[in-house]
């Protein structure tokens, strides 16, 4: 099964990409909103913007990753509302270059996964031109075009061994892969992967019992600022008085991907955890005002205007846009006439194999998974699974001793 790993290049996995394009620091969080919409895994890359018109993306010019749940907290912070979208997207970003690399079409997939193993979470890669060591499943036809198969390479051989070879146009395309991208090309792959992808979670170790949460009854504002960097998920949990705990949702950049930020903002401003990942009825028969709340902001207050009561603003998950995770209803305790399955957080059993879990987090374009215990019928969280812990699982068999 390591042959997949090491007879597939970078390369393979740009056939159908499109070009980058590039959000810059100086553009508003109103165009990273709709640029965040519509990438992957609920973040886009930021950039410096280009010297010269002409001047091709680089690496050099990156400067981190900006998230849905940077923005809805930014605005949320900011208290002017929907006029916090005016924003430059300089002010949210967090600079972290290492979030991003420039690599060679012809590196080995196994490199590439060492690489998103240590935290990088996309790959700059050069789309036309050719190169050195091709892999053998797309030795002859490469982006729609038919090469030559070049001299070969031993599969072992190191990734900077492969030289570009000249292009026939002189200005290069580029195109950015992420995560998702190598998730997707891995759940193609799952026979050569075998019997891998068949074995449950539990036994391949990928699970991650080290997750983030906070109770429900904690502030919303509090509970983002918990938030980690991978994945960027904080699970909403209720604690039994045994210790167990059972969630309720998630506040993640993957839930807020494409929501209304401003109504996020109020929401994460003026609710609980708890009332914030499950809202009120989706068809908003339930006022806010029928929940308690902790004393709206005076910002907030002057938003909405004089003599207006911001306590009868209704809210509810479909009110911010919550992504639907599950088809089926799920309840716990007080809240169960309030809770419809649209905000549910996205889980598996600890039973559940590997190639099920890359499944789910595919068709829903999530970033992790939540793994409840398989002898609970009520949810009870034992951890979580995300895009490295996938591939330290499917990597286990090429590094044995580190297993």
């Amino acid at each position: 099964m390591a042959a997949v790993f090491f007879h597939h290049v970078v390369g393979d996995l740009t056939v159908g990409k499109p070009e980058v394009v590039e959000l810059h620091d100086t553009d508003t969080l109103d165009a990273a909103a709709r640029a965040i919409a519509a990438s992957p895994e609920g973040a886009v890359p930021v950039w410096r913007p280009r010297a010269a018109p002409d001047e091709p993306p680089s690496g050099a010019r990156f400067l981190g990753m900006i998230s849905a749940l940077d923005i809805a907290a930014f605005v949320a912070a900011s208290g002017v509302g929907d006029r916090a979208m005016a924003a430059v997207v300089g002010e949210v970003v967090q600079p972290n270059p290492g979030l991003l690399r420039e690599v060679d079409p012809g590196t080995r997939l196994i490199d590439a996964l060492d690489l998103m193993k240590q935290g990088v979470k996309r790959f700059l890669v050069r789309k036309n031109g050719a190169w050195r060591g091709i892999s053998k499943r797309f030795s002859v036809l490469y982006n729609g075009k038919w090469l030559k198969n070049m001299e070969a390479t031993s599969p072992t051989s190191a990734s900077s061994s492969r030289e570009l070879s000249s292009s026939t146009s002189s200005t290069y395309k580029f195109c950015c892969l992420s995560r998702e991208d190598i998730l997707r090309f891995l759940i193609g792959c799952l026979g050569a992967l075998a019997p891998i992808p068949l074995s449950p979670i539990s036994s391949l170790g990928a699970i991650n019992p080290h997750y983030c949460h906070v109770d429900a009854s904690v502030p919303a504002m509090e509970a983002i600022q918990k938030v980690p960097p991978d994945p960027s998920a904080v699970a909403v949990v209720e604690t039994t008085p045994d210790g167990t705990r059972k969630i309720l949702g998630d506040i993640s950049a993957y839930k807020l991907w494409k929501c209304d930020y401003v109504a996020a903002a109020w929401a994460l401003i003026n609710l609980s955890a708890g009332q914030f990942v499950i809202g009120a009825d989706d068809n908003e028969s339930t006022p806010i005002s029928a929940i308690p709340v902790p004393p709206i902001s005076s910002s907030l207050v002057e938003e909405i205007g004089p003599g207006r009561s911001p306590r009868a603003k209704k809210f509810s998950s479909r009110s911010i846009g919550f992504l639907n995770s599950q088809a089926h209803q799920m309840a716990f305790g007080r809240m169960r006439s309030m809770y419809r399955g649209r905000s549910a957080p996205l889980m598996c059993k600890s039973t559940s194999s590997l190639a099920a879990v890359m499944a789910q987090m595919l068709s829903h374009r999530a970033t992790h998974v939540w793994v409840t215990d398989a002898e609970s019928e009520d949810g009870v969280l034992v951890g979580v699974v995300g895009y490295t812990d996938i591939f330290n699982a499917v990597t286990k068999s090429v590094y044995p001793a580190a297993s």
